[in-house]
This record gives structure tokens, C-alpha cells and sequence, in this order.
């Protein structure tokens, strides 16, 4: 896992991108082949989340929910503190990338979810990760 922080903001577009208040979440998933394993049904899909704040206030990710979907339409739900062990603070003009993984027992799934964002009034919002494709796009038009 990785993460960046910086006040340039991201520059170029990600194949997903919502924004929310301000808040502008991209995200680049792909597949891992090297941790994947057909013959064992796991596939691992690493994903990139790159968050910016275009808004005018600073605002803190305090928490994050996934709904995550296989390729069976089976859902799980994961919620927790933070990402990655972080609770990042943006500026506005800041954003924070980081990247980090979804096993799946099957080659496609989809993502979608929320991070719950607190501003500098202490009042909380949930800024929308759209929803979005995992699936090996070599192998899929």
C-alpha cells in the first residue's frame, strides 16, 4: 500500500471519478495478476483511490464503507476507521492518494461505497464513491 499527500491536486482524470460537496474521489482499479489465482478462484484487484479536495473548507476522512459485489451478486460490507491506517486532513487545493486491495472469488465484481468526511464546523457528511468495474480489462472489451 501507498499513500501520497500533496497540494497540487490530481491532474489527470481516472476512468471513475465522482464528486461530493467539494470532495472529488477518483478511482483506477485493476487486476493483480501476480496475486491472482484462477485455478484457487482468487482474484485480487488493487485499486487507487485518489481524493481532492475542490471544495473551500479543510475537511478529515474519519471512516470508510464499501459495498463490495462478486461476480456472483454475493455483497459483503466493510466498514472501518480511516484508510489504510490514516485519517488524512485536506486543505482545500490538497488531495491524498492511496492504494490498497479486494480478493474476489470470481474474475468480475464491483465497488461502491462512502467515505464519512468531517469538516472544520465538526459537522460530518458522506461523500459518494461511485460505483465501479472490477474485471481484467485486457481481457474484456
Amino acid at each position: 500500500m501507498q499513500n501520497q499527500k500533496n497540494d497540487t491536486g490530481s491532474k489527470t482524470k481516472a476512468p471513475y471519478s465522482t464528486t461530493t460537496r467539494g470532495i472529488r474521489i477518483d478511482v483506477e482499479p485493476k487486476l493483480n495478476k501476480v496475486e491472482s489465482n484462477s485455478q484457487n478462484s482468487l482474484y485480487v484487484y488493487n485499486y487507487t483511490i485518489s481524493i481532492t479536495n475542490e471544495g473551500k473548507d479543510t475537511v478529515q476522512l474519519i471512516s470508510r464503507h464499501w459495498i463490495i459485489t462478486d461476480g456472483f451478486n454475493k455483497t459483503e460490507n466493510v466498514q472501518g476507521l480511516g484508510v489504510i491506517g490514516q485519517q488524512p486532513v485536506l486543505q482545500p487545493g490538497e488531495h491524498f492518494q492511496y492504494t490498497s486491495f479486494c480478493p474476489l472469488p470470481t474474475p468480475t465484481g464491483k465497488m461502491r461505497g462512502t467515505f464519512q468526511m468531517k469538516g472544520s464546523d465538526n459537522q460530518t457528511f458522506d461523500a459518494t464513491i461511485g460505483e465501479f468495474r472490477l474485471a481484467d480489462t485486457t481481457l474484456v472489451n
